[in-house]
């Protein structure tokens, strides 16, 4: 129904209710010509008395007769006066009877003057009996209706939680003259409250200052409900407003303001409002208390929530079954999950009864920790209590079943189950999607359409998640398609779905495509979409990608979350930005560890270590605890630099002051910090005294330092071991050959076994890619460039001899073992790839080059003078070695 009152003001003047009240408002409708029709219509029977014979009267309910003797009377046609009949439908309504009820209602015929109160109490009877139906048809057909009549059939409507025809009858009495009273108003208030109808609430806040409903210093019930529903309307200031300005104020306004505060996330202002509480003597009871301690667990504080409960108790108020189910519930929520069965078992030694829901978050508890003896043993206590035919708990125990991985048990609790929502048929979807069984979990999602119940957006998700993580990838497409022809909205999980399934199947760009897609189709990113799509763009055609999604970042305003703001850290680095990543890095108000190890780790891969160094010690200043993989970049930073020393020390402080034991990640660092240095004998003892078994990184790091200091015995050694480990990788018979081919062969090179020859040899190596108008192009070791590359390469070369500028110098000493001699195997494939950036880029790009074991980062500004024909370039390097995904992985377009 439309608001009447949608132009008047506040201030406007309301009649009086109590002078010519059925004139109100009778301007706004025709008057009403009705005549009754009643509902069980039947030719009235011929009038007969009652009999009155000794022993043979038929006495009504009310004298001590029976009703179904008073009704078979009724209907044999005997006369009721109406304050009989009245009795005779409070005694069906008692015996919450709506038979015998509609049986009186065909006999209304029989009353005797009847008046508005007879109609107004059978509209109360099929109410309070629950058929609103029955009582809406007597209501219509009445012809006077009163202020009971009313609150009879919004009555009816409030406990049926109708809120939204509650507010529509509130406007039809008012069309017809009636005026809530001081118990119907808070009625319609709570309506408002429950639909977030603010501007209907603000209306009948002025209707109730108008009539005076309000004045009463010791009626308080009206001006609750006022507050209440500005608190639960949200309208935080008008409830404040409205409860500073109340002449009295008892625990039930505390209670209101209070959780209205913590609805909106003003718990500390609650807490405020809850000491002022006590301080003005008004002790707060266990409601008041549980408001704050769901507040708290609602909010992911449930250490708070906890002291809180500890201050109840010893308040003198013991935690009821909602603060017990409040906090094991929060608990759980905030995957706490074996406190919260701790916390189970007290209150279960504390004497308090749980109910449904208290047992399936328990249930939800070991479903989590996939704790199968507790989840049955819950199952039997459920059983024991009588709440195992609670739909809430059916779904707790075939979602715990089915996470646990005995899904015939989670399908016989599923065809128990006599009554099924949306959530019992997700959890047995999900259950069988999880385990892939795809085409179990499709069965059930086609007897589920059948079944009535609609399928919702989780159940699709379920579906195509399924069908990713089984490589079904088609399959899940499909299903993403119909979801919409089928009237379902798919949602920011469905989209992340698909992104993460793309990733997982090695498609990055597939995955970009997605994410793309998914803006234009106005879908608003979360946290997971960021943190799956930017692991994509960690390579050299992708900063613009990164920005891209920075930029989406910022739009959506996720940009606080502190996982974002490390991943970007850790992207832009990895994407050669590294610039942009600590601009994000001082933009964080509060940093992690996370945050830390992702600059410092930058800043080590593009070879400023003394900034890493520095950000390690600023670190250490705030107050801040290093942790093992910042102590790896660390050290690596040492040992780019060549700070033998510092390093040693860090690695010493590791143990002797912060008691980490160093892991191979360590150990590895400390033989690439002694090996550039040339300590090769050191790096070698260091090895034969670790505690722990060296990988093929530490014997490759070893045979790195030896290949350059021209140690061929100790190269000998750790291809040995290197053939040991990785019988099949051809790489290190390359490697080791390159060195004897420069420095001359060892004695015992007979005694190192020779590589499987089964495949051929990655040929990436000995080249480096460089993106070009957002095109790969790889450069080869020896490779012929065009004329003007030729010319731009001789350039170089010549100002490299000539003026003794900067050079890439690779590790230090010489370039990669693969491109040891230009005289040997041609031009250096990254002097390829110079030439030819300065040639094909524009002016002040930075050039971005990568290699198959290594990635580099050549900074390069290029300042041209057409008139002197001059170039002047500055070139810089920073090389680390990492384990690089295949070209086709890492540079698909």
């Amino acid at each position: 129904m439309e608001n009447p009152f949608l132009g008047c003001h506040p201030t406007d003047p309301i009649p009086n209710p109590f002078l010519n009240q059925s004139k109100l408002f009778r301007f706004l409708i025709p008057p009403r010509k009705t005549t009754i029709t009643p509902f069980l219509a039947q030719k009235p029977k011929q009038k007969q008395p009652l009999p009155t014979a000794a022993g043979s009267s038929l006495k009504l309910p009310e004298h001590g007769g029976h009703l179904q003797q008073a009704i078979t009377a009724l209907e044999q046609g005997s006369p009721i006066r109406p304050g009989a009949y009245i009795s005779l439908l409070q005694s069906c309504i008692d015996a919450d009877s709506i038979e015998d009820g509609r049986r009186l209602h065909a006999s209304l015929c029989s009353v005797q003057d009847r008046n508005p109160f007879v109609e107004t109490k059978l509209v109360s009877m099929y109410a309070k009996c629950g058929s609103l139906e029955d009582a809406r048809r007597v209501f219509a057909g009445m012809r006077e209706r009163n202020l009971f009549t009313w609150s009879a059939m919004i009555g009816g409507y409030a406990r049926e939680q109708r809120w939204g025809e509650v507010v529509d009858l509130f406007f039809g009495m008012m069309h017809e003259g009636v005026l809530p009273d001081t118990f119907l108003l808070p009625r319609i208030l709570q309506a408002c409250s429950n639909t977030g109808n603010l501007e209907t609430g603000r209306l009948l806040h002025s209707l109730a200052v108008r009539i005076g409903l309000l004045d009463s210093s010791k009626e308080v019930r009206v001006s609750n409900s006022v507050l209440a529903m500005y608190a639960k309307c949200g309208e935080l200031d008008s409830a404040l407003r409205f409860f500073e300005r109340m002449d009295r104020r008892d625990r039930v306004s505390w209670n209101s303001i209070i959780s209205g505060h913590c609805q909106c996330g003003g718990h500390e202002a609650a807490l405020r409002l809850f000491a002022r509480m006590r301080a003005e003597g008004i002790e707060p009871g266990v409601v008041t208390w549980n408001i704050l301690i769901l507040s708290y667990n609602q909010s992911s504080n449930p250490d708070l929530a906890m002291e809180l409960m500890e201050q109840m108790e010893s308040s003198g108020i013991a935690p009821d079954v909602f603060t017990w189910t409040s906090m094991i519930s929060g608990l759980t929520q905030n995957d706490r999950m074996n406190e919260a069965l701790d916390l189970f078992q007290e209150m279960l030694l504390s004497g308090v009864e749980p109910n449904g829901m208290t047992v399936a978050s328990a249930i939800s508890a070991c479903a989590s920790l996939q704790a199968l003896d507790n989840g049955k043993e819950l199952h039997s206590y459920a059983i024991r209590i009588g709440c195992i035919h609670s739909i809430l708990v059916g779904n707790s125990l075939i979602d715990m079943y089915a996470k646990c991985g005995t899904l015939e048990d989670a399908q016989r609790i599923f065809e128990e189950m006599a009554e099924k929502d949306v959530f019992t048929w997700n959890s047995m979807i999900g259950g069988y999607t999880r385990a892939g069984y795809c085409g179990k979990a499709y069965d059930l999602f086609s007897r589920m359409e059948s079944s009535g119940v609609c399928r919702n957006v989780v159940t699709w998700n379920a579906m195509i998640s399924g069908y990713i993580q089984n490589g079904d990838e088609d399959q899940a497409v499909e299903l993403f398609h119909t979801m919409e022809m089928e009237g379902i909205r798919r949602n920011t999980a469905t989209w992340n779905t698909l992104i993460a399934g793309s990733l997982q199947n090695g498609d990055p760009d597939q995955a970009l495509r997605i994410f793309r897609q998914m803006q234009a189709f106005s879908v608003r990113p979360n946290l997971v979409t960021i943190l799956s799509i930017l692991p994509a763009c960690t390579n050299l055609l992708s900063v613009l990608k990164v920005k891209e999604i920075h930029s989406c970042i910022l739009h959506n305003d996720l940009q606080r979350d502190i996982s974002i703001a490390n991943a970007l850290i850790d992207t832009y680095s990895k994407s050669g930005d590294i610039e942009y990543a600590r601009v994000v890095f001082n933009g964080l108000s509060g940093r992690d560890l996370i945050s830390w190890n992702s600059m410092i780790a930058g800043l080590v891969l593009h070879g400023r270590c003394h900034d890493a160094r520095d950000l390690f010690n600023q670190m250490k200043q705030e107050g801040i605890r290093p942790n093992k993989a910042i102590f790896a970049s660390v050290i690596n930073a040492c040992g780019l630099d060549g700070l033998v020393n510092e390093g040693k020390k860090l690695f010493s402080n590791m143990t002797e002051e912060y008691q980490l034991s160093p892991g191979l990640e360590h150990y590895t660092g400390m033989v690439n910090l002694l090996g550039r240095s040339g300590r090769l004998r050191e790096a070698s003892d260091l090895i034969d005294n670790m505690p722990i078994e060296p990988d093929a990184a530490l014997w490759n790091a070893l045979l790195t330092a030896a290949r350059i200091y021209g140690n061929i015995r100790i190269a000998n050694l750790a291809a040995t071991h290197l053939f040991k480990l990785e019988p099949r990788n051809p790489e290190t018979l390359r490697l080791l050959s390159h060195a004897q081919a420069l420095y001359g062969k060892s004695n015992d090179v007979s005694k190192v076994p020779r590589a499987k020859k089964e495949g051929s040899v990655n040929e990436s190596h000995g080249c480096c890619w460089m993106e070009v108008k957002q095109k790969v192009i790889t450069f080869s070791t020896g490779r012929q460039l065009t004329l003007n590359s030729e010319s731009k390469l001789a350039e170089i070369n010549s100002r490299i001899m000539d003026t003794n500028e900067v050079i890439p110098d690779f590790d230090g000493t010489i370039l990669e073992i693969e491109e040891d001699s230009e005289d040997i195997v041609g031009t250096h494939s990254e002097k390829l790839a110079v030439a030819f950036g300065l040639v094909n880029l524009p002016t002040f790009r930075a050039i971005r080059i990568a290699k198959s074991e290594s990635i580099g980062f050549l900074q390069s500004q290029q300042h041209m003078n057409i008139n002197k024909g001059e170039t002047y370039v500055q070139l810089r390097l920073s090389e680390v070695t990492c384990n690089i995904p295949t070209e086709k992985e890492l540079f698909s377009n």
